[in-house]
C-alpha cells in the first residue's frame, strides 16, 4: 500500500484562502439577495444553504479545494489522508459557524494547535495541506509526524 505524506498548510495561507472564499460567497449571496432577508425563508437560511453548498461541492467534487484553496494550492483531507465525505464537508462548514460566536476562539485555536487545526477541522477530523500544483501531488514535510506521530503526515 502506498503511503502519502502531507505538509500542513500554514495559518497565513489558510487565512488568505478563507478571505477569497468569503468574498466569492459574499458576492454571490449579494446577487441572490441572501443578505436582504426576503429570499428563500430569510437571509440566514439562504446564507447557510449557500455556504454549505459551496463547501460541499468544492471539498467533495473538486478534490478537496474551494476556489480560495485552489488559488493558494491547498487541499482539505481527512486526518487519515483520504478525501472527505459529503457529510464531513457540511459538518466542517457547521464548524465554521461555531468558530466565531465565542470571541473567535475557534479560529484562534488554529494558531495554537500543533497541527494548525481550528475547531471546524477538529469537528470534521480534517487537515488543510499544501499541494504541489505542477504534479498535483502533495508536498512532503516533517512537521505533523513530530507533533502527533500520524503515519500519514511526516
Amino acid at each position: 500500500m502506498e503511503t502519502r505524506t502531507y505538509q500542513l498548510a500554514d495559518i497565513g495561507e489558510r487565512f488568505i484562502a478563507l478571505i477569497i472564499d468569503s468574498l466569492i460567497l459574499g458576492m454571490v449571496g449579494g446577487m441572490l439577495g441572501a443578505g436582504g432577508g426576503h429570499l428563500f425563508w430569510g437571509g440566514g437560511i439562504m446564507s447557510f444553504i449557500l455556504g454549505a453548498g459551496y463547501q460541499w461541492y468544492f471539498l467533495t467534487r473538486q478534490n478537496g479545494q474551494t476556489l480560495g484553496k485552489m488559488v493558494m494550492n491547498l487541499r482539505v483531507v481527512k486526518t487519515d489522508g483520504t478525501p472527505i465525505s459529503d457529510a464531513e464537508a457540511v459538518l466542517r462548514y457547521v464548524g465554521y459557524l461555531i468558530n466565531s460566536p465565542i470571541l473567535m476562539l475557534g479560529w484562534i485555536w488554529a494558531l495554537l494547535d500543533a497541527n494548525n487545526q481550528g475547531w471546524h477541522d477538529k469537528i470534521a477530523n480534517t487537515y488543510v495541506v499544501k499541494v504541489d500544483k505542477s504534479s498535483e501531488s502533495v508536498v512532503v514535510s516533517s512537521k505533523a509526524k513530530r507533533k502527533n506521530e500520524d503515519p500519514y503526515f511526516e
